[in-house]
């Protein structure tokens, strides 16, 4: 019987979560605080969780470190919900990572936009094509971040590989969204607007049918509203949330991304959940912003 992957389709057709890793005071993972963590976001709604994500620092951590992060996930979360793995790096490794996953019990992986300064389409395709053949019961999706590729070759891929079932879209355009999208098969991928909830309207409208969220880490029911706006096609509902959240997203999205994740755990911080430390390339805020992201967090009323 051919696999149909109903389940993963459903999975990420949500709020994608990415959880942080938060460190301890001696730099290590702290466990308990990333299972605390874990069950807010559960407690909050939250259904589909993507450990070793971008907002979890994914490029931060080693080895070792993203394989107990997968499995703290898988652990804590149990039948609550599906967990979609990050995986990534050279292809050998991506591969051991997604059978990490698979052995600990994950559905699916998503695979992060290849980091090589040379990445040419047809490579895109044999580079996903690879990890997805190696775990052919996974459901696996990309996460495209190349305003270049085309939606052909997304077809392509799934053309050889039928577990790829969902896309991770995060290239910061909307038309180029709807065009790449309907190139590729609009009924044939499940679509995950992969810039989070400030994109989430415009993507949805484009047929989008979920979106990855580091906010929720902060505020679980403020992305449930959004996803419940957008479910019932209350447009005017989701910008609603849009606005309560844009100066949050702005400040995160402020340099290049730099403070992408160090708001969130400022945030986080502010609530006395984990503590702010980051990892370098990111650093801490400044003060005033620190002042300002703490009260953004308080007026969400968490």
């Amino acid at each position: 019987m051919t696999a149909t992957f109903e389940t993963q389709r459903t999975a990420l057709a949500d709020v994608v979560a990415i959880p942080v890793t938060p460190f301890a005071e001696d730099g290590t993972v702290d466990r308990d605080v990333h299972r605390a963590l874990l069950r807010r976001l559960l407690d909050g709604g939250v259904r589909t969780l993507t450990p070793n994500g971008n907002t979890g620092e994914f490029y931060a951590l080693a080895p070792e470190e993203r394989k107990l992060v997968t499995e703290l996930t898988i652990e804590e979360v149990g039948q609550r919900a599906a967990v979609l793995v990050g995986v990534g790096h050279d292809v050998p490794t991506a591969i051991a990572s997604a059978r990490h996953a698979r052995e600990l019990g994950a559905q699916m992986v998503m695979v992060h936009q290849p980091v090589h300064p040379y990445v040419s389409q047809t490579g895109w395709v044999d580079y996903h094509r690879a990890i997805a053949a190696a775990v052919p019961e996974l459901g696996v999706v990309p996460y495209i971040r190349n305003a270049q590729l085309s939606g052909l070759r997304l077809a392509e891929l799934a053309d050889t590989c039928p577990n790829v079932v969902g896309v991770k879209y995060a290239v910061p355009d909307a038309a180029r969204f709807a065009a790449f999208a309907r190139d590729a098969g609009l009924e044939r991928f499940v679509w995950v607007a992969g810039l989070a909830e400030p994109y989430a309207p415009s993507y949805f409208s484009a047929g989008a049918t979920g979106f990855t969220s580091g906010l929720v880490n902060v505020a679980p029911a403020v992305s449930m509203n959004m996803i419940e706006a957008l479910r019932s096609g209350d447009y005017p509902a989701a910008m609603k949330v849009w606005e309560q959240i844009r100066r949050f997203e702005e400040l995160r999205a402020a340099n290049g991304s730099a403070n992408n994740v160090t708001v969130v755990k400022e945030a986080l911080a502010s609530l006395g959940l984990c503590r702010r430390d980051v990892r370098p390339p990111s650093s801490h805020l400044p003060e005033d912003q620190r002042a300002e992201v703490a009260a953004i967090a308080a007026g969400w009323s968490i």
